[in-house]
C-alpha cells in the first residue's frame, strides 16, 4: 500500500477507515458490521457521502465550524499563495497574515487590542487560564487563582479545559481534575424549576447573582476570574434570560474578578453579529475563539484581551519571569491567518451577518410553527443561526424524552438527506435538545428543507 488511494476507490478508503481511524466521539463496536460514514466532497450547505448521496448540511461540519459554506475558491487560494510564500515560523515572530487578520479583528472588537494565536479552541481557553493564574501570582500574591465556570457550559477538551466543564458526561471517567475551577449554578430559564430557590420573576438577575454567593461563599480575594458562553452551545443552546449580562458585569467589577467570554462557537458571525457578547453589551477581559475564525478551511484560534492586562505582562526585561512564558507551535502556522482574512472579507462582502439574522428569524419562526404542531417540543430558543429545540415527553412536567428517540429525529432527518445535531453525552439524562447551526450563507428554502425534515422526523418517531 503506497498510502494513496484513487477517488472512485471508495470501498478502499472504507476499509482503511475501518482498519486504522479513530473517529472522534463515536462508539467504533458499530463498525465490525457496518462502514463508517466518509464525506467526500461539500460545495455551499451540501455535502456527499461515499454512497453519493447528498446531504443538506444544517450543523456547519457537525460541530459549528462551516461559517461561510463549503468550496470557497477564493479561500483556498489565499491558503495556497501564503503557504507557498511562507508556510510557518514560531510566533515569537511576527507573520503578514498575521498582523493582517489581528487588525481586522480588533477591528470588530471595540476595547480590545491584542491577539494571542493558538491551534483550537480549547487550547485558547488554556491560554486565558494560564494568564489568569499567572495575574494573581504577579498582582494577587498567588491569591486570586480560582476561575468560575457554568453548570451545562463546556470550554474544552483538555485536562484544564475539562476542569471548567459543566457538562457531567464530558468530563466523566478522565479525573482527577485541576483544583480552583469552581461551578456556578446555570441560566436556563426552561429549566429553573430546578434550581432551588428560582424565582417565577427577575429569573436572570437572581441567576447572576447566584454567582456572587459562590464568589462570597469562596472568598472573593480567592476568585480571579469567571468564564462563560455568552450564549451555551452544547449544553443545550441557552441563551441567557433579561437582567442576566448586566448584573454578572456589576459583580465582577464589584469583586475584581476579570471576565473571560468563550466565543469558540458563537464567534465570527455565528449569532449576527461579530461576537456574540455584542448582543448582550458584555465588556469581556478575555474573548476567546475558534470554529467559525476560517471556517474550517485552517486550524486557527485566538485568545484575544485587552490592553490592561496586556499591560499586566511588561515588566522590566531584568525580570526573566515576568512575561507570559507560553508558546502554540501550530500558532505559528501562516495558513490560519490567510484563511481567517479571506473568511472575514467574504462575510463583510456578501453581508452575511444579516443574513444571519433573516434567515434565524425564518428559522426560529418555523421551529415555533413545528412546536404548535407537536407537542414534543417544550422550547425553542437561540439566537440568529445557532438555535435549539427541546423535546420532552410531557410540557406540563418538562419531562426530557428518552435520548433513543432524540438520537431517531436525528437519524430520521439524516435519511431525508438533512444533517441535524442534538446534544450528545453531555448532560445526565438531558441529551434531549436538538441543535441547528446552518452556514450564514443559508436560503430560504435551506431552512424550510431543514425544518420540513424536522417535521418528518417528529411525525413519524412520535407519531
Amino acid at each position: 500500500m503506497d498510502g494513496t488511494f484513487n477517488e472512485n476507490d471508495l470501498s478502499r478508503v472504507v476499509e482503511a477507515d475501518r482498519a486504522h481511524i479513530w473517529h472522534h466521539l463515536i462508539q467504533h463496536k458499530p463498525f465490525e458490521t457496518n462502514d463508517p460514514r466518509i464525506i467526500v466532497e461539500g460545495k455551499g450547505m451540501r455535502v456527499w457521502d461515499q454512497k453519493g448521496k447528498e446531504h443538506l448540511d444544517a450543523v456547519s461540519g457537525g460541530v459549528w465550524t462551516v461559517n461561510v459554506g463549503y468550496g470557497r475558491e477564493s479561500i483556498c487560494k489565499a491558503v495556497y499563495d501564503q503557504l507557498m510564500k511562507l508556510c510557518y515560523f514560531a510566533n515569537t515572530a511576527g507573520s503578514i497574515p498575521g498582523s493582517n487578520f489581528a487588525e481586522m479583528l480588533i477591528d470588530k472588537m471595540p476595547g480590545m487590542s491584542r491577539v494571542y494565536y493558538t491551534n483550537s479552541g480549547s487550547e485558547a481557553n488554556e491560554k486565558a487560564f494560564k494568564m489568569i493564574r499567572q495575574i494573581a501570582h504577579k498582582k494577587y500574591g498567588g491569591k486570586k487563582t480560582k476561575i468560575l465556570y457554568r453548570d451545562r457550559d463546556y470550554h474544552g477538551s483538555t485536562l484544564a479545559t475539562m476542569s471548567a466543564g459543566g457538562q457531567d458526561e464530558r468530563t466523566a471517567q478522565y479525573g482527577p481534575f485541576a483544583p480552583d475551577f469552581v461551578r456556578v449554578p446555570h441560566c436556563m430559564e426552561y429549566r429553573k424549576h430546578e434550581l432551588d430557590g428560582a424565582p417565577e420573576e427577575n429569573f436572570g438577575e437572581w441567576a447572576a447573582n447566584q454567582i456572587e454567593e459562590v464568589i462570597l461563599r469562596e472568598g472573593p480575594d480567592t476568585v480571579g476570574a469567571l468564564c462563560l458562553e455568552p450564549v451555551t452551545a452544547g449544553g443545550g443552546v441557552i441563551e441567557a434570560p433579561e437582567g442576566y449580562w448586566p448584573r454578572v458585569q456589576e459583580i465582577c467589577k464589584k469583586y475584581d474578578v476579570l471576565l473571560h467570554i468563550d466565543e469558540v462557537v458563537c464567534g465570527v458571525g455565528r449569532t449576527g453579529t461579530w461576537f456574540g457578547y455584542q448582543q448582550y453589551g458584555i465588556k469581556p477581559d478575555f474573548v476567546t475563539m475558534a470554529k467559525g475564525v476560517a471556517s474550517g478551511y485552517a486550524a486557527i484560534a485566538c485568545m484575544v484581551t485587552t490592553e490592561e492586562v496586556f499591560d499586566m505582562f511588561k515588566d522590566d526585561a531584568s525580570d526573566p519571569m515576568s512575561y507570559f512564558r507560553d508558546i502554540s507551535t501550530f500558532g505559528g502556522c501562516t495558513a490560519g491567518p490567510a484563511a481567517a482574512v479571506e473568511n472575514m472579507r467574504i462575510i463583510q462582502d456578501e453581508n452575511l451577518l444579516q443574513n444571519c439574522v433573516d434567515m434565524g428569524d425564518r428559522m426560529m419562526g418555523n421551529l415555533q410553527a413545528l412546536m404548535e404542531k407537536h407537542k414534543v417540543i417544550g422550547d425553542v430558543r437561540g439566537k440568529g443561526l445557532f438555535l435549539g429545540a427541546e423535546l420532552v415527553a410531557d410540557r406540563g412536567s418538562k419531562e426530557p424524552v428518552d435520548e433513543k428517540q432524540a438520537q431517531a429525529v436525528v437519524a430520521d432527518c439524516m435519511a431525508q438527506g438533512v444533517i441535524i445535531g442534538v446534544t450528545n453525552r453531555s448532560i445526565p439524562s438531558r441529551n434531549n435538545t436538538l441543535c441547528f447551526s446552518p452556514a450564514l450563507i443559508a436560503t430560504a428554502d435551506d431552512i424550510d428543507q431543514i425544518t420540513d425534515a424536522v417535521d418528518g422526523a417528529l411525525g413519524r418517531v412520535f407519531g
